[in-house]
């Protein structure tokens, strides 16, 4: 074992003795080397009751960049419908498609093709008076680790980390920043998110990926993975076989990851890229959601159709980490507005009709009314 991964796991001891309740600290660690994880490590004893886990998909709440495209009432009501359901759970996750701050410059590869003339730079950057809407939403980490967190470079990844360190939500998925640890009455969650592009953590350097869940194992009881992967739009709608290309494009090959992660010692896996919902899969006892896709993108991106689906999917897990059941909350995205309730059956069915496709012998059964339940 080396003496920097020593050193951090000594930091992540130290600081999760002294924070406690939602307000709890957090902790980063760099990439650390080590041994492969050969069978998954045996969940913490520590959590002795259930635990519910709220997961989102894609947020990004309005951008400054290239015009203002803000959402109506300058963003203070998207989240009213789903606040009570992310909230009432004891953690709520999702991802942050996207910088956070008030200026900034493009980075340099998104600068130049600008220059060359080519169109449709999609670059977002929402304003730092947003950032506390997601902690009034009761969300309590988001991963960063996707391909639009490094719109404005650098700095762009700085001004969204104070945006989220003043607002009190946890982060992780750029190098530097591989893992979070945060206390939630008395329970210690670890987080860590991974991505296919530069300026990620990459989901392909599975060395580092076993070495980074065992450290959060060693220090968590419970742990959570997220991950920015997949073919985007309609076309991408199953769980690809190997690996996924998008124009000529490694994007992971996210079943052998997703098992990866379960097998290194991950409680719960969330995905998300291909910006509309995918399948969800029962491994080895765990939940994997594959995509949540758009969650939270009243402007900048698509949410017509299928790409508007929005859900939150929450589910149970025992003192193990183990899946006891789930449910599919329904919303559909408004233009300018955000994820709205919906009493529509057309995203359980998405979900539902996916997940019997690509992963028929999961042993998840998801009901009408979104139920999800083992067979």
């Amino acid at each position: 074992m080396s003496g920097f991964r020593i050193f951090s796991k000594i930091l992540l001891i130290a600081v999760l003795a002294s924070c406690g309740g939602k307000a709890g600290g957090e902790v980063s660690a760099t990439n650390v080397e080590g041994d492969s994880v050969s069978a998954r490590p045996v969940a913490k004893a520590a959590v002795r009751r259930p635990l519910t886990v709220a997961m989102t998909g894609d947020i990004m709440m309005g951008t400054l960049y290239p015009t203002t495209k803000l959402p109506v009432d300058d963003g203070r009501h998207l989240f009213d419908d789903a606040r009570e359901v992310l909230t009432n759970a004891n953690v709520a996750v999702g991802n942050l498609e996207g910088a956070i701050g008030d200026k900034g410059e493009l980075n340099d590869l998104k600068r130049s093709r600008l220059a060359s003339g080519v169109k449709n730079i999609y670059a977002f950057r929402m304003p730092e008076r947003y950032a506390p809407y997601l902690k009034a939403a009761g969300y309590d980490f988001v991963s960063m680790a996707n391909n639009h967190s490094f719109d404005f470079g650098t700095g762009g990844q700085a001004s969204t980390r104070r945006a989220l360190d003043a607002a009190g939500v946890a982060y992780a998925g750029n190098p530097g920043y591989e893992m979070a640890v945060r206390e939630i009455d008395g329970v210690r969650y670890g987080f860590a998110a991974f991505g296919y592009n530069r300026q990620t953590v990459l989901m392909r350097e599975e060395a580092a990926v076993r070495q980074i869940i065992a450290s959060l194992r060693d220090s968590a009881d419970v742990v959570i993975v997220s991950f920015h992967g997949g073919g985007e739009g309609s076309d991408f709608r199953h769980v690809g076989k190997g690996m996924e290309y998008q124009h000529g494009e490694a994007r992971g090959d996210l079943r052998r990851f997703a098992h990866l992660c379960i097998d290194s010692g991950a409680d719960v896996v969330y995905g998300h890229g291909p910006h509309v919902v995918r399948g969800v899969e029962l491994y080895k006892g765990h939940f994997i959601a594959y995509s949540l896709g758009n969650f939270c993108t009243p402007t900048g991106i698509s949410v017509a159709g299928i790409t508007g689906y929005a859900p939150v999917i929450t589910v149970t897990i025992n003192n193990k980490g183990e899946f006891v059941d789930g449910r599919i909350h329904s919303f559909i995205q408004q233009r300018g507005v955000g994820p709205r309730a919906t009493t529509s059956a057309a995203v359980v069915n998405e979900i539902r009709s996916l997940s019997v496709s690509d992963f028929p012998q999961s042993g998840l059964v998801i009901d009408n009314d979104g139920a999800i339940r083992r067979h």
